[in-house]
C-alpha cells in the first residue's frame, strides 16, 4: 500500500532525512510531504532543496526560513539573520533554481482527512481564510502569535481536519485529538520525526550532533 508520510522541520539536515528515509524504506509509490522549513541552520539546506526540487515523491508547503530566504532574493533590502545568510550564500546558482523551488512551495497542502501547514491554524477560521503569517509562524493565541507564552493554538483548535504541523520543536510530537506536531528539533541535536499518516506511527531517526543552539 503507498503511504504518504509527512515530515517534521529538516532544516538542511539530510544526513539524518537520508538515514530517515533509509529507515522507513522509501518504496516508488510513496509520498513524502514536508511541514517546511527545509532549509537554515542545518548544515545542507542546498543538498535538501535539490531532492524536494528533483524527485516527484517529494513535496512541502514553506516554512518562515524558507520564506525568509525567497523575500531576501527578490528583495535584497529585506533582512536575513546569520543562518539564514549563510544558507543564502549556499544556494546561490546561476539560474535561481533553489530560489524559484522555494517561491513555489504553497503554505498549506491537503492531504483528505489531514491538512499539511508549518506552524498552525487559527481556531474557527476556515483554511482558506486563514492569515499566511499564522500558516508559518503560529504558536499562541495571545497578540503576539509567535509567543511560546500564551494558550497553545492546538489546545483549542477542534478539527476537522487533522492538522500536521512543525515549527515548535519538542522532545516528542505533540499528538492532541486533532493535531499533530512533528518538530522534535533535529537541527537542535533532537530527533527527525516521520508520520505514516495510514498507520499512525511515529517513525524517528537521532541528529548525528546539534547543529544549532537557536
Amino acid at each position: 500500500m503507498a503511504r504518504t508520510i509527512v515530515i517534521g522541520d529538516i532544516h538542511g539536515c539530510y544526513h539524518e532525512l537520508a538515514l530517515l528515509l533509509e529507515k522507513l524504506k522509501l518504496r516508488p509509490d510513496d509520498r513524502v510531504v514536508a511541514v517546511g522549513d527545509l532549509t537554515v541552520k542545518g548544515p545542507k539546506s542546498r543538498e535538501v532543496v535539490e531532492l524536494f526540487a528533483n524527485d516527484a515523491r517529494f513535496s512541502s508547503v514553506i516554512g518562515n526560513h524558507d520564506l525568509a530566504l525567497v523575500r531576501h532574493w527578490s528583495d535584497r533590502a529585506v533582512p536575513l539573520n546569520e543562518a539564514q545568510e549563510e544558507t543564502f550564500a549556499q544556494l546561490q546558482a546561476p539560474d535561481d533554481r533553489y530560489f524559484l523551488f522555494l517561491s513555489s512551495l504553497p503554505y498549506f497542502i491537503r492531504l483528505k482527512s489531514h491538512v499539511v501547514v508549518h506552524a498552525g491554524v487559527r481556531p474557527g477560521i476556515a483554511l482558506d481564510e486563514q492569515n499566511p503569517d499564522d500558516l508559518i509562524k503560529l504558536r499562541t493565541l495571545g497578540p503576539d502569535r509567535t509567543s511560546r507564552e500564551g494558550t497553545p493554538w492546538y489546545e483549542v483548535y477542534e478539527g476537522p481536519p487533522t492538522v500536521l504541523y512543525g515549527h515548535w520543536p519538542a522532545y516528542q510530537p505533540r499528538i492532541n485529538a486533532h493535531t499533530i506536531g512533528l518538530d522534535t528539533g533535529c537541527v537542535y541535536g533532537g530527533q527527525l520525526t516521520a508520520y505514516p499518516i495510514e498507520t499512525g506511527e511515529v517513525i524517528t531517526m537521532s541528529a548525528a550532533k546539534a547543529y544549532s543552539t537557536g
